[in-house]
């Protein structure tokens, strides 16, 4: 019981008293129940990966995202983590691609340039297959690090770099802004 309440501890937003009564729900269901908990969670790891093109978890790749033909692969939309793109795509309004860093620069916590998934961007970027770079990351003191980093790293004369407004609040995620404050978001960006 100790190991599966350290282990569900991991789990964002999952303190001790969480962990535990996770823990004694599983011990209290089925053995049916559990079994498909833990095929769920195996299965989960067989089947996704990450796209070779932008890091956005998937079953295939490249990415929905990355392999579409209707969407402009010029247009790239960098976030955090591949929970943004839900929120993002809930406006319609964004029909470029995207690039996941999986993180923000955090010295802090030992996060520098090298820990984030940086690497395809550049290369898209330096071989000219991307004309405008929109920078969405959230708008805490990481996210404006990393944003302000990446604005210097992807500086070219023939790549527009932009900021997402401030339509989400400051401190917040873009993972909570509902479809019109992200909306507001991409249409107010500005350069870098």
């Amino acid at each position: 019981m100790a190991r599966l309440i350290e282990e569900l501890k991991k789990l964002p937003s999952v303190g001790s008293k969480t962990a535990q009564r996770f823990a004694f729900h599983i011990l209290r269901s089925s053995d049916e129940d559990a079994a498909a908990l833990a095929e769920a969670v195996r299965n989960l790891k067989a089947s996704l990966r990450l796209c070779s093109i932008c890091n956005n978890v998937t079953d295939v790749d490249p990415c929905a995202y990355c392999a579409s033909p209707s969407r402009n692969q010029r247009l790239v939309c960098v976030v955090e983590e591949p929970t943004n793109i839900e929120i993002i795509e809930r406006t319609r309004s964004y029909q470029g691609v995207y690039h996941v860093l999986h993180g923000t620069l955090s010295p802090l916590h030992g996060v520098g340039p090298d820990q984030l998934r940086t690497g395809t961007l550049l290369a898209r970027v330096e071989r000219g297959e991307v004309d405008e770079v929109i920078l969405a990351t959230n708008p805490t003191l990481e996210g404006e690090a990393t944003a302000n980093w990446l604005a210097a790293a992807l500086h070219r004369p023939s790549v527009k770099v932009t900021r997402i407004a401030t339509g989400v609040p400051a401190g917040s995620d873009i993972e909570y802004a509902d479809e019109v404050t992200m909306s507001r978001a991409l249409e107010g960006r500005r350069d870098v």
